[in-house]
């Protein structure tokens, strides 16, 4: 009689990584009113009021401000719908995004 090696069945689960995470910036300029900063981040990026100004400060202060942190698509929906809400009243109002490092 013939004695059969058998190997235990191993189950594998396939390893999934998280979806690589991009910033939205605030780029500051010198033309967009401030309350008009402040109110498309309350609109877009659902901030309260003191959060959306203190946001807008930053941006002010140092030139430039981390919004928010999302999947490459809805942070590219929201820099780009932002942007856009800035432009259709006339203002150059910028968002970014950027990958997370």
């Amino acid at each position: 009689m013939i004695d059969a090696v058998t190997k235990p069945k191993t189950k594998v689960k396939p390893k999934t990584e998280r979806p690589r995470l991009h910033k939205v910036i605030l780029v500051n300029d010198d033309f967009t009113p401030r309350e008009f900063v402040v109110t498309v981040l309350k609109a877009e990026f659902r901030m309260s009021e003191d959060h959306a100004h203190k946001v807008m400060i930053t941006a002010h202060r140092l030139g430039v401000c981390v919004v928010a942190v999302f999947t490459k698509d809805v942070a590219e929906t929201k820099a780009t719908r932002a942007t856009d809400a800035g432009r259709a009243k006339g203002y150059p109002l910028l968002f970014t995004t950027e990958p997370e490092e």
